[in-house]
């Protein structure tokens, strides 16, 4: 499904966050005007289709009512038309009372992204959230009882936050039943709290590879739970590069996150002087961005080759014969 997003930097939002550059990782400099976004989806919606438009980039329930209104009207108006499937909305799980999430029902929209960041109290003090792990799990008893589908938002590696709170915070996520999940390993921007305390050395941001070590974790359990994963890492615009400081970013974020997996499934199951085979729709997450994993797997199990081959099942790896799948409950492979 396509989503046709509309960026509302800060809208309805009651402060700042620590880590939050709306205008640097949203795209947008300017809040927009519902006329000019009417104008800018006619031309880019298709005459009949099943997308979302989706308001991002604020807390879109915590907006005045006549606000929200007013954007979610264009919405109406192209969903009336057939031209798309759904509304959908960004917002604070304390800003998704029973009347806020009434309101946003009541004007078409159908599915609402809840930022959650973490279910750490300690962690979302420390991140200026504002709202508590209890304030979500209400935000999603309002939404299923009024029929309104939802998805949770994740941040790794935020102020106090590693691997073992990443962990925790994504099996509290999956025991709320979301929809579909997004995970952004957090990023040092310019202008926010966040980059005052990387300045005085008083924060330090996940490396990279560490970042990718524990989303590809958190993505497996997402696969062996069915619950999608919509995302992983920030889009990349220019906006994002001149913003950010510090950080685990990277413009294929979520392929890395694909072969960091590729990688620990293959280093268990071969060993010196053997081939792999996959599908070729797999075979560039399986050799790894840049060939890194088919030279690490070289490197230390003997590993000749990975090769394409349409007999192969999507998902799964041949080794002399004997067929893996890649998502099956597996520890890590760190060596």
């Amino acid at each position: 499904m396509q989503i046709f997003p509309v960026f509302l930097p800060h809208a309805g939002c009651p402060h700042r966050c620590l880590f939050c550059d709306q205008h640097g990782t949203g795209g947008a400099e300017h809040f927009p005007d519902p006329e000019r976004i009417s104008v800018w989806l006619d031309q880019r919606l298709p005459t009949c289709g099943d997308g979302e438009i989706a308001f991002y980039g604020g807390s879109f329930s915590a907006l005045p009512e006549s606000v929200q209104t007013a954007f979610l009207k264009v919405g109406r108006h192209f969903l009336a038309q057939g031209r798309i499937g759904g509304i959908r909305v960004s917002t604070r799980p304390d800003a998704l009372g029973i009347d806020q999430a009434a309101h946003l029902v009541e004007n078409g929209v159908s599915t609402a992204e809840i930022g959650c960041q973490s279910f750490d109290e300690a962690v979302l003090t420390a991140s200026r959230r504002g709202h508590t792990g209890d304030d979500i799990r209400k935000a999603v008893a309002v939404c299923r009882s009024l029929g309104l589908n939802y998805g949770l938002q994740l941040m790794p590696g935020l102020p106090g936050g590693g691997r073992q709170e990443a962990l925790a915070s994504l099996r509290q996520a999956l025991a709320l039943n979301p929809a579909f999940l997004r995970i952004y390993p957090t990023l040092v921007c310019r202008g926010t709290g966040l980059a005052t305390l990387w300045q005085a050395g008083q924060f330090e941001p996940l490396e990279l590879d560490e970042a990718v070590d524990i989303v590809a974790e958190q993505w497996l359990i997402c696969r062996q739970a069915r619950v999608q994963v919509i995302r992983m890492g920030l889009q990349d615009s220019a906006q994002l590069r001149w913003a950010l400081l510090a950080g685990p970013y990277h413009p294929a974020f979520g392929q890395l996150v694909k072969s960091r997996l590729w990688r620990w499934a293959l280093a268990r199951a071969v060993g010196q002087d053997q081939a792999v085979r996959v599908h070729p729709h797999d075979l560039a997450d399986a050799l790894g961005q840049g060939r890194e994993n088919i030279s690490w797997l070289r490197q230390t199990r003997g590993l000749t080759g990975i090769n394409g081959d349409q007999r192969v099942k999507r998902g799964c790896f041949e080794v002399d014969g004997l067929c893996h799948g890649l998502f099956l409950p597996m520890e890590r492979s760190l060596t």
